[in-house]
């Protein structure tokens, strides 16, 4: 069989510890996606942010019966857990990393969810572990930059980019129907006012700007920057983002 895991992916387990308390309606107030829309076999893309809409983390949301899995980086699942358990307070929660769990990906894979961001992405799931240590973690990064996606901390930052910066609205990241959330209240503002002055861009380093790169990768021959709109025209943009900046209002 190919191989399809994700090494530096992990999963995280929330569930409820005396089967009573609603993990969905938790997680509800906190995250950037409306939790009804998390259903089984349709994973969504989401954020945790600062009470000012910067992005803290980004990972995907599963259902998984009464549990919700949260598939993020693995080198920072972790932080995510202590992060979380803080808005526990003393419900009766469980917030764990799951060991036995492990996230895949192929670019053709009938029968899988489709990436929730862009159908080009792929597809991705969740399966019990098995042996080895192989992985496609190499060839997901190199084809989810070539359609100009951006994720995970090294990309985005953490506390240093606006989510609607991110691309969300356009990668279906955010409801702005949902209600209230950490955050919400100037991601919301962001949207009304139509106007998101800056951009996280996937660059060739040829175009690179030092000054405004959050990373490099040589072997790609690609950078990530947070650049202002107006630096971006010039640019060969994908087609999801091109299309969203022109319906921009000047």
């Amino acid at each position: 069989m190919t191989e399809t895991r994700l090494n530096e992916r992990a999963v995280i387990r929330i569930s409820a510890t005396d089967g009573t308390e609603d993990i969905s309606g938790f997680l509800q107030g906190l995250v950037t996606q409306d939790m009804q829309f998390v259903l089984s076999g349709t994973p969504q893309w989401a954020a945790l942010l600062t009470a000012q809409g910067k992005v803290l983390f980004d990972f995907f949301l599963w259902a998984d019966g009464r549990d919700i899995l949260i598939d993020c980086e693995k080198d920072h699942a972790e932080a995510l857990v202590k992060r979380l358990k803080l808005y526990r307070l003393r419900r009766k929660i469980g917030i764990e990393v799951d060991e036995g769990l492990s996230v895949h990906w192929s670019r053709d894979a009938s029968g899988q969810p489709a990436d929730p961001r862009l159908a080009e992405i792929g597809y991705r799931w969740i399966a019990h572990n098995d042996s080895g240590t192989g992985s496609v973690d190499a060839a997901y990064k190199a084809h989810r930059l070539a359609l100009g996606v951006t994720e995970g901390q090294d990309e985005l930052g953490s506390d240093k980019t606006l989510w609607l910066e991110c691309n969300a609205a356009e990668l279906k990241g955010v409801s702005f129907t949902k209600g209230c959330y950490v955050g919400q209240e100037n991601t919301a503002r962001m949207n009304y006012r139509q106007k998101v002055n800056r951009r996280l861009v996937v660059v060739p380093i040829a175009q690179a700007d030092e000054k405004r790169q959050r990373i490099a990768y040589p072997d790609l021959g690609l950078s990530i920057e947070h650049r202002r709109v107006d630096d971006i025209t010039d640019l060969d943009l994908p087609d999801w983002l091109e299309t969203a900046l022109a319906k921009q209002p000047e």
